[in-house]
């Protein structure tokens, strides 16, 4: 079948940025905002029936405005990602962001009301089966309201994080657009690429003399702009800093644990581990590097595909990815395999490779319509491929949700990459089980590695990079030099000295660092990849996974994360033992590459 390489946005709001469905939707959203507003201010649980029947007609009004927002806000930013010139996304964006603002504050205004109730008045409303379905939500809102500050107070920080925090992190999208790499490729042609192109062509190349020509000149391209990029990340930074100063707390991990609802043991404990088993992966690089010619494999190097003997490096067309995408799929969930068709017939994918588009992959749900659109720049490599599962698992994981209300539906990253990594597990291990040959096999591993590698040295290197970062913003602003600085040591730290290169402007490519609305985007990748493993493995040992997995989902907004894994998967994530035994899946793959390599070095 014929799939198109492009998304509909069209259907989610007709006539375009400036069509009558946006404009009025804005409207709809703003006037019930303020139609909100009006009505928690004036309620009082007193005055509210025995069955809290008000209380509840509330709740669902502002389940309905977040959902909305959020179904506009895709749309918009979807707009800006498929083409980041487009100067017409401009002001939408900053509408939505006000709309986002003010919903966050009418949001407060219902936390105050949950954190002014005595425990047992809180109790006996939590008692209501009409509040069933949500009383996580409600007992982690109380808790969050005990640590607002006063109503005005609030409303200042939250409109001065509109014109910084927010306002930073949108800079960033703007300075991306700007950054082209310029050099010629194998045939001595000028080419100039856009950089989330130049990214793509680095990494997807097979020929290690191109990357290495081609990775200075992508370092050069960043670091021209790099005094910008520093203002941008000191400012986003600071203004994070300066709120949670305000909030009472200089600890800059604390909201990002709760917003993963999980505890700084279970991070702590699952880095140790990391740490103590980085050498797997290392043997694995080490490997890499003598099969490219080196002695030590460079930055550029890490996640390039291999070309083994005669083993062609396996390519594939859109259409071929999706069918197999589909396939695999089927094999451990038939509702998983229909949502991808669903997605691939129904245009839900932008996937060309083209100039202009937004550097990187996400998944975005659409909560009003029950559907996603997932963003990427597909170029025919296995990881490609991969990618695509990786997103489709996001969709999956939303599509579950559906039929609960809005803030069962707000789970958080740390689980949400379970689902998305777990979906791109079965595709990558597909792959090397399908292999024909020793050498298929061999370049096939190498991209299955790319994961493991990933959420154990990249993002730790990421993680290391951010804490010491944010340490020493709390005395200032920190220079570019200062800051490519602190990326390298932290890039040598992960990976344990064992590259021959590495990239210091890193920090400027990578938009996780920039995000407004998730701070330290980083240690749910490697949490959320961790976890699936141990889902994948009890997958291939079930006879109704389906289901399970299902539940399991379905639970990821409605408890914290170490209750999540202790009711669905029987373990203690503040013990070692569950994240070791996912080292030992990763061992198992490298095990076998370096057995099937050994005659090429």
């Amino acid at each position: 079948m014929k799939y198109s390489l492009n998304w509909d946005l069209d259907s989610i709001f007709p006539g375009g940025l400036h069509g009558k469905a946006l404009t009025e939707k804005i409207q709809v959203i703003g006037e019930s905002i303020n139609t909100f507003r009006d009505a928690i201010n004036d309620y009082h649980f007193t005055d509210d029936d025995e069955h809290f029947t008000r209380f509840t007609e509330l709740t669902d009004f502002i389940q309905k405005i977040q959902a909305g927002i959020v179904q506009t806000g895709m749309y918009i930013s979807g707009k800006h990602s498929e083409d980041v010139n487009n100067e017409e996304v401009t002001p939408l964006i900053d509408k939505i962001q006000s709309l986002d603002v003010k919903a966050a504050q009418i949001s407060q205004l219902l936390q105050k009301k949950l954190a002014s109730l005595s425990d047992d008045a809180f109790e006996k409303l939590i008692t209501e089966p009409s509040l069933h379905k949500i009383i996580f939500s409600l007992n982690e809102q109380r808790h969050f309201g005990q640590e607002l500050l006063d109503d005005n107070e609030e409303a200042i920080i939250a409109e001065m994080n509109l014109e910084g925090l927010s306002a930073w992190s949108n800079h960033y999208s703007t300075l991306v657009s700007s950054v082209q790499v310029d050099f010629k490729d194998n045939e001595g042609n000028p080419k100039t690429l856009s950089a989330g192109q130049a990214d793509n062509e680095i990494l997807g190349n097979a020929d290690p003399k191109y990357r290495a020509e081609l990775m200075p000149k992508w370092e050069e391209a960043w670091g021209d702009k790099q005094n910008l990029f520093a203002d941008t990340l000191n400012h986003v930074s600071g203004s994070r800093l300066l709120d949670y100063r305000f909030h009472g707390t200089d600890d800059f991990l604390k909201y990002p644990l709760e917003l993963n609802r999980m505890s700084q043991k279970t991070l702590d404990t699952m880095w140790k581990v990391v740490d103590a088993n980085k050498d797997v992966l290392i043997d694995f690089l080490n490997r890499k590097a003598q099969l490219i010619g080196k002695e030590q494999i460079g930055w550029e190097d890490v996640a390039a595909p291999l070309n083994i003997g005669d083993g062609e490096v396996k390519t594939f067309t859109y259409d071929e990815a999706a069918e197999f995408i589909i396939k695999q799929f089927n094999s451990f969930s038939p509702k998983m395999a229909q949502l991808a068709q669903r997605a691939f017939e129904n245009q839900w994918i932008e996937a060309e490779n083209r100039p202009g588009k937004e550097p990187g992959g996400y998944m975005e749900s659409l909560p009003e319509t029950g559907e996603s659109r997932i963003f990427l720049t597909f170029t025919g490599s296995p990881n490609d491929a991969s990618t695509i599962a990786h997103e489709l698992g996001h969709a999956f994981h939303s599509s579950v949700m559906n039929e609960l209300p809005y803030f069962r539906q707000d789970y958080a990253m740390n689980v949400a990459e379970t689902a998305s990594t777990f979906s791109e597990l079965i595709v990558s291990d597909a792959n090397v089980k399908e292999a024909q040959t020793d050498e298929e096999k061999i370049n096939l591993l190498n991209a299955k590695m790319d994961n493991p590698v990933a959420m154990f040295l990249n993002i730790h290197a990421r993680f290391i990079f951010e804490k010491k970062f944010y340490e020493k913003r709390k005395d200032g602003v920190l220079t570019a030099s200062e800051i490519n600085d602190l990326m390298l040591d932290a890039q040598k730290e992960a990976y344990d000295n064992s590259l021959s290169t590495y990239s210091t402007h890193f920090w400027e490519s990578k938009m996780h660092f920039y995000f407004d609305d998730v701070p330290f985007y980083n240690f749910p990748y490697t949490f959320g990849y961790l976890f699936s493993l141990g889902i994948y493995a009890k997958a291939q040992e079930s006879d109704n996974f389906e289901d399970q997995y299902i539940a399991l989902l379905q639970d990821t907004a409605n408890m914290s994360t170490e209750e999540l894994a202790m009711k669905h998967l029987g373990v203690d994530l503040t013990k070692p033992d569950f994240w070791e035994d996912g080292v030992k899946l990763i061992q198992k793959d490298v095990d076998e590459f370096i057995r099937l390599t050994e005659k090429y070095v």
